[in-house]
C-alpha cells in the first residue's frame, strides 16, 4: 500500500493501480501525488488505473482522475483507464470532462493486451 491507501503496482514499465473504494477528497489527492512520483521515478511508460470499483464518482474525483491521466501523459507515458462502469461514464460525460488521449479497456487484462500490441491504441 502507498501512504494513499491505494496500491500502485509496478509490472515492468507499466503502473498498475488498484482503486479499491470510492476516492474521498483526501485519498484522491495523496493518490495522485504518489502515482506522479511514482510515473517520474519509475520511468513508467504506461499506467493502467483499474477503477472497476468505482460505482459512482463525485465531481472532485472525476476531475482527480482526469488530472492524473493528464499528468501520466505529460510524464510520458500511455493511460489506460481500465473497468468504467456505466454510471461513472454517464457521470463524466454529464460533467463534460473529457480524457483526452486516454484509452479504455473493459478490464486490467484487457488493458495489459492493449499495451503489448505496438501503437495498439483503440483510440486512434
Amino acid at each position: 500500500m502507498t501512504s494513499s491507501e491505494i496500491p500502485i503496482l509496478r509490472l515492468g514499465k507499466i503502473l498498475l493501480a488498484g482503486l479499491l473504494r470510492e476516492l474521498d477528497d483526501k485519498t484522491a489527492v495523496l493518490f495522485a501525488d504518489e502515482l506522479s512520483r511514482q510515473v517520474s521515478d519509475a520511468g513508467a511508460e504506461a499506467v493502467v488505473l483499474d477503477i472497476t470499483k468505482l460505482e459512482i464518482v463525485d465531481s472532485f474525483a472525476a476531475r482527480i482522475l482526469v488530472e492524473i491521466a493528464t499528468m501520466a501523459r505529460l510524464l510520458g507515458a500511455r493511460v489506460v483507464v481500465a473497468g468504467m462502469r456505466y454510471p461513472v461514464a454517464i457521470t463524466l460525460v454529464e460533467m463534460g470532462l473529457d480524457l483526452p488521449g486516454v484509452e479504455t479497456a473493459l478490464s486490467v487484462e484487457h488493458a495489459v493486451n492493449l499495451l503489448s500490441q505496438p501503437g495498439g491504441s483503440r483510440d486512434g
